[in-house]
């Protein structure tokens, strides 16, 4: 009996359609999975097992290795926050701004923080995810970001320069690497706090919580020098 062509088309289109759905599932496995125990302490059997997967060699067969994996997650993640930062960001230097340290932190921290609360499918556990990804593989992160993943956030960066022009550029680069990591832990613990289901976290929850990690890393940046 002679098959319809049109019958093999869309039996191609199921298919697509399942493996699709499948590099989906691994992904946002894979990110719960890393947020919560660490890099280290998931394999990809035990993301095939979470994902109930009967294949665990599924990993393996959609991204060949675990960092591909990973990458892939940070890529999606990274560019999701750069478009709303982007837009963030627009919006102060259209009116001449940033002005303040505090404006321009706000363009670095607001964004991260709504892509988590908002964005679902990409962005549900991704502040942990990163910083997980950070503490084990700062090489994969730091690649992947300067490879054109973070301009809106050098431009952040820029932006600080110019409103710290008394501080000396290896000073600037100290405060700018404790910024990152303040604001990368308040962010993770913060998620962390937001998607506990046993208990609620009312200042975690609160606008003002995100205003006052803005106006302490302003502080951190503007903090008198030592040398």
């Amino acid at each position: 009996m002679e098959i319809n062509p049109t019958s093999r088309i869309a039996a191609r289109a199921i298919d697509n359609d399942a493996s699709i759905d499948t590099r989906r599932l691994l992904k946002q496995v894979a990110r719960r999975l890393i947020a919560e125990n660490g890099v280290r302490n998931v394999t990809v059997r035990q993301i095939a097992e979470a994902a109930r997967q009967k294949n665990r060699g599924v990993v393996a067969y959609y991204f060949r290795t675990k960092e591909n994996l990973l990458a892939e997650i940070l890529i999606e993640g990274a560019a999701r926050i750069e478009s709303r930062r982007e837009v963030y960001l627009a919006e102060l230097e259209a009116t001449g701004g940033p002005s303040t340290l505090r404006a321009a932190v706000d363009a670095i921290v607001r964004p991260s923080a709504a892509f988590s609360d908002e964005d679902v499918e990409y962005g549900k556990y991704f502040n942990r995810f990163l910083m997980q990804l950070s503490l084990s593989n700062p090489v994969l992160v730091d690649q992947i970001l300067q490879n054109g993943g973070n301009k809106a956030y050098q431009r952040c960066l820029e932006h600080l320069r110019r409103l710290l022009s008394d501080f000396s550029r290896p000073q600037q680069n100290r405060r700018f690497l404790f910024l990152g990591n303040y604001v990368s832990t308040l962010l993770a613990q913060r998620e962390t706090m937001l998607l506990d289901a046993v208990q609620s976290h009312p200042t975690w929850a609160s606008p003002t919580t995100l205003d006052d990690i803005v106006c302490t890393a302003a502080a951190l940046l503007a903090a008198p020098t030592s040398d």
